[in-house]
């Protein structure tokens, strides 16, 4: 039997909609649904109400939780990827309250920053320990990854050798959520996007082959007059051209305009939600209290396909009708030619029983590299702060992450490091 493993089952929600959709798939319903979590409680919350859903939805697939990850692992012919290393409490927590004591507010920091950094330095160890189990019992298998920082979890499975694509939400509803909040129609649009996770950029956008920016740009610029949730990327957008796909709430923190204690009333002028990251976190915990019993015990759950790729690209894989992705990929043979090839890139990918196959972009805009190129620096030196376990590394990525570095001396950065690494004590490895 063919065996799809889902890492981190206990994220209930994200696997009733990942695997549900691979519940509605023809050419899925001969597989195995594996499920791993450390948290016991989780796991069985989501195989009971996997197994719920299957009845609902008529599905003939197996799905059977596994104590043992090498076990859950072994055979697999796709292994997705959803963990979180340290959790709410006390990871993030620590992530956000620590860079306080110096001043350094964040927004998300799950991606870049000095939260990004460290949240990079527990989870890299794990993924490591993916790999090895994944070279022993399923060599072969497709490794989806969802799991953030996303393009640098996806590099570090990549130098281990494992077939990695990195997968996120922003890219399929870029264009259609940005024409929405403009009141532009969304038919008959096509566009391009690339550059790197969180920080693609929507290259072109037509309808029916006009070309959209001057509209949007126009229209952007006027509701810039009232207050609304997107200021950071309409501005970003004004100033270097182009539109960003991930929200305003994270380019706040990948930039060094916004956040700045120097000038506080920014905060206000671009509508940036301060610790909105461990606000969600706490707001899903309260939520699943509620919300636990109807999707868990639900004997009549039902399930609509969702816009996650990963059921499409197993689809694809499987039945050798091509899909179109935008994935996160090594930037190999210089598919984005003013970016380094050992950074992995987001770009638009067709998938086929072949596998994952990029596209090539050839040179972005020099501006929209740039920007690419201040986030690529910090996650290339926060790889090799992990592959050495060097302190100078940890200094050195935090101080060309572009917000910390606006907001601290290099002094206070390296303080502010040694403080995060005795913070997070066993979580993270050793340093010398």
């Amino acid at each position: 039997m063919k065996k799809i493993t889902f890492l981190g089952a206990g994220s209930t929600v994200f696997a009733k909609n990942v695997l549900g959709d691979c519940m509605t798939v023809d050419a899925l319903q001969d597989f195995e649904f594996a499920l791993f979590d450390i948290n016991e409680e989780r796991l069985n919350d989501s195989e009971m109400m996997l197994n719920n859903l299957k009845k609902g939805i008529n599905s003939t697939v197996t799905v059977r939780s596994y104590q043992d990850r090498k076990e859950a692992l072994r055979g697999a012919k796709y292994v997705i990827n959803a963990i979180q290393v340290g959790g709410y409490d006390p990871a993030t927590i620590t992530d956000f309250e620590v860079p306080k004591n110096y001043n350094l507010r964040q927004t998300i920091a799950d991606t870049l920053g000095i939260g990004g950094i460290f949240r990079n330095l527990r989870t890299i160890p794990v993924m490591q320990a993916f790999a090895r189990d994944i070279k022993e019992v399923c060599p072969d298998a497709w490794f989806l990854n969802y799991t953030n920082p996303m393009a640098v979890l996806t590099n570090i499975m990549l130098q281990e050798g494992i077939k990695t694509v990195g997968l996120c939400h922003s890219v399929q509803v870029c264009a259609s959520d940005l024409l929405e909040s403009l009141e532009l129609p969304t038919d008959h649009i096509q566009s391009k996007i690339a550059g790197i996770n969180h920080m693609a950029w929507l290259l072109e956008i037509t309808r029916n082959g006009e070309d959209l920016y001057p509209e949007i740009k126009k229209r952007a610029k006027a509701k810039q007059k009232s207050t609304h949730s997107d200021m950071v990327r309409f501005e970003l957008m004004d100033k270097f051209g182009y539109y960003v796909t991930e929200s305003s709430e994270h380019n706040a923190e990948y930039h060094p305009y916004f956040i700045k204690s120097q000038y506080p009333e920014l905060i206000e002028q671009y509508n940036i939600p301060l610790d909105e990251y461990p606000r969600r976190c706490v707001n899903q915990i309260e939520e699943w209290q509620h919300m636990r019993d109807d999707i868990v015990n639900d004997q009549n759950l039902t399930h609509e396909r969702t816009h996650e790729y990963g059921s499409y690209i197993i689809e694809a894989m499987e039945t050798n009708k091509p899909y179109k992705i935008g994935g996160n990929v090594l930037n190999t043979g210089g598919l984005i030619s003013n970016l380094p090839k050992n950074a992995v890139v987001e770009v638009p990918c067709l998938v086929d029983a072949s596998g994952i196959n990029p596209t090539y972009i050839g040179d972005l805009p020099e501006q929209l590299a740039a920007l690419n190129r201040t986030n690529i620096n910090t996650q290339l030196l926060t790889i090799e702060a992990a592959l050495t376990q060097k302190k100078e590394k940890i200094y050195q990525a935090a101080m060309l992450d572009p917000h910390t570095a606006a907001e601290l001396s290099i002094s206070d950065i390296i303080s502010l490091c040694d403080d995060l690494i005795e913070a997070h004590g066993d979580w993270l490895p050793t340093y010398s």
